[in-house]
């Protein structure tokens, strides 16, 4: 067994690795927890969250007296080395557990103790030097640090979010100014309605993305109210007098975000309504994105037999039987992503109503939907930009004649020679096959000249007098 070293808790002895830093608890959960197969070291700003608590904690158990110098030093240094992103493959635990983040918030305690306790050059489990509940975890509870964690993660992880979605918001609007001299014709219900611009068209999507901006950043401001201090349920036993508003003052020093101590650490333990609330902007974003997604399957379809407006850049062969076929694989992930983080949103739900009385355990689950939510958003996103956006090409003569032979110009018509005259000139226009153009001068409805002005794409792409 030279491999291992023995280290006891309440349920006995167990052996770990000899050379890891994290301990006895982080075994166990290893041991009980093998269910998603995403670990906490996949998340690494998660970690960095857990060592920002930490740090702080510490930081306010040394002001407050509670802890020395020179162990509040060493303490502090590893939890730097963690915010660098050092020692995060001692961090395997599973991301969904049970024990509401207790395995993962020893695991944060275990390893931080272990590498403060080689600093001060003892052996690993030595913990009457460095303990990871008496010092690392002092004037704490999982009920507070861990929720803490999540929200320090979470706000780091916005912040990447929110940089993916400019740049494809960017992207998008490059593309509505390559194309906004390209006339095509809108669409509602998948009929023929008005004139526009090619460029109009993608201009849009990038305005409905740009609004998500504003609502990511400003759900993920709810993050920011903690309830360090609480320690199991809000009474703040086992903390000192004074601990929560210090600790959050010295947490909004360590990662720069305004964190303030919630009013009311008694609601503010249980309460998962900031997660809630996020995620349902991520829903947002993403059913927009998946919309979007279906209108370039859509514009791209053909080339032959479809829409084919504009070619998406062929990224590999479509069919192991049809040869020549290219499919539009990158919007159709990005459609999946999207269904995977609304279904996901289904599942913080869920969890935020199950917390009961002064805990909500369900909190792995639900901190680790989220965070996936956020990785495979940022990755579609890269993904939709890199390999689709930025490579689209416009077939301008196939949306010019889509408008020249469309019905729907009829409705130009209307201020002119009345809703009655341009359904009859419609109909007529279906059933003949006669252009709308060629019906209005054979009825005498206008002049040739006045009907040219009104017939003019660039005249029905914005408002004007009759």
């Amino acid at each position: 067994m030279e491999n291992f070293r023995k280290e006891s808790d309440l349920l006995g002895e167990l052996n770990v690795p000899v050379n890891a830093y994290y301990g006895v608890q982080t075994q166990r959960a290893i041991d009980n927890f093998k269910i998603s197969g995403q670990l906490l070291s996949s998340y690494p700003e998660f970690i960095k969250g857990l060592a920002f608590v930490k740090k702080a904690a510490a930081k306010t158990n040394y002001e407050l007296g509670l802890l020395d110098e020179n162990l509040y030093f060493k303490i502090a240094e590893t939890c730097d080395e963690l915010i660098e992103g050092k020692l995060h493959d001692q961090f395997p635990v599973d991301m969904i557990q049970g024990g509401a983040g207790t395995s993962i918030n020893m695991n944060a305690n275990e390893v931080i103790a272990n590498r403060v306790l080689e600093k001060l050059g003892k052996n690993k489990g030595e913990y009457e030097f460095c303990s990871p509940n008496d010092h690392i975890n002092l004037s704490q509870s999982t009920n507070d640090a861990y929720p803490t964690a999540i929200k320090m993660g979470l706000l780091q992880m916005n912040e990447i979010l929110v940089i993916k979605l400019q740049k494809i918001i960017e992207a998008f609007r490059a593309k509505g100014k390559e194309f906004q001299g390209i006339i095509k014709m809108g669409r509602t219900q998948l009929q023929d309605a008005v004139p526009m611009t090619l460029g109009q068209e993608f201009e849009a999507f990038a305005a409905t993305l740009e609004e998500d901006i504003f609502k990511l950043n400003n759900n993920a401001n709810l993050f920011v109210e903690v309830n360090m201090g609480a320690t199991a349920i809000g009474t703040g036993l086992n903390a000192p007098v004074g601990y929560a508003r210090l600790c959050a003052k010295n947490l909004a020093q360590i990662t720069g975000y305004p964190v303030i101590s919630a009013p009311d650490l008694v609601e503010a333990t249980p309460d998962t309504g900031s997660y809630v609330i996020y995620s349902s902007a991520m829903k947002r974003l993403a059913v927009k994105l998946s919309k979007i997604c279906n209108d370039l399957r859509l514009l791209s379809s053909g080339p032959r037999a479809g829409l084919f407006e504009i070619n998406l850049p062929p990224m590999q062969p479509g069919s192991s039987i049809m040869p020549g076929k290219v499919n539009p694989v990158i919007p159709e992930v990005v459609n999946q992503v999207c269904f995977k983080v609304i279904g996901n949103d289904l599942t913080v739900t869920f969890a935020a109503e199950a917390g009961q009385l002064q805990l909500n355990v369900m909190e792995p689950v639900l901190s680790h939907a989220i965070m996936e939510n956020i990785n495979f958003l940022c990755n579609a996103l890269d993904t939709l930009r890199e390999k689709c956006v930025v490579g689209i090409t416009a077939n301008k003569e196939v949306c010019l004649n889509m408008v020249k032979h469309s019905i729907g110009i009829v409705t130009a018509l209307n201020p002119y020679i009345g809703y009655k005259q341009s359904t009859q000139i419609a109909k007529e226009a279906l059933e003949t096959g006669k252009s709308v153009y060629n019906l209005v001068l054979e009825k005498g409805l206008l002049s040739q000249e006045k009907l040219d002005e009104i017939l003019d794409p660039a005249n029905m792409l914005k408002p004007h007098n009759k």
